[in-house]
């Protein structure tokens, strides 16, 4: 098994743009987990019932299904938040995400578990957060660049609902793992991120050498 980066926090957090450019540095497989969810969230919505069909969806998720632009909506994002709290959905999507961990070459994966529950044995854990405003406005500023009618209230609101869904919930809820160094990028830039993200695992990549 390579070397594993887990990249754990909430919504908007900026905890993709962290992941994505680790893996660019390091050239390791990146998997943004939340695809997943977001995936089985659209497909199961297409149904007649959300909550009996996602269980199917997500066991038999085929790995082309994360390239759907509409996974990338707000609408995607809310359906993935009601999606992951159900346990049959994380179960089903499990070892999807372990296999994807154990890639000898090493990886990157970044989500609201993979920390503490996905890969609990990552060499390197990273928490990354943000203030809810900061985030609000940064998802506000994305979603109107693609096109989406909304408004920062409904996205501020979203997002305060997402964090008490994903927190709360009773299958893996989002926790920042004890041996996790936490990443606050309120006020940074990506660069500023990517920097302290790339310090922070280095020092865990000494520390595992060491071991």
């Amino acid at each position: 098994m390579g070397f594993i980066i887990a990249v754990d926090g909430p919504a908007a957090s900026g905890k993709g743009t962290v992941a994505s450019a680790l893996a660019r540095h390091y050239g390791f497989p990146y998997l943004d987990t939340g695809l997943l969810y977001r995936a089985v969230g659209v497909a199961s919505a297409r149904t007649s019932d959300v909550l009996a069909h996602a269980p199917k969806i997500a066991a038999g998720l085929d790995p082309a299904d994360l390239e759907d632009p509409a996974l990338r909506t707000r609408q995607a994002g809310e359906l993935a938040s009601q999606v992951a709290a159900i346990p049959e959905v994380r179960l089903a999507l499990l070892n999807f995400q372990r296999s994807f961990a154990a890639d000898p070459r090493g990886a990157v994966l970044d989500g609201r578990d993979i920390g503490t529950f996905i890969a609990p044995q990552a060499e390197a854990k990273l928490f990354v957060t943000a203030r809810r405003e900061v985030r609000a406005d940064r998802r506000f500023k994305q979603l109107v660049a693609q096109g989406e009618a909304v408004t920062h209230e409904h996205v501020l609101a979203d997002i305060l609902v997402r964090d008490q869904r994903d927190s709360s919930r009773a299958a893996a809820p989002l926790l920042q793992a004890d041996d996790a160094a936490l990443l606050d990028t309120s006020e940074m830039t990506i660069e500023q991120a990517f920097r302290e993200a790339l310090r922070l695992v280095e020092l865990a990549r000494s520390s595992s050498k060491g071991r």
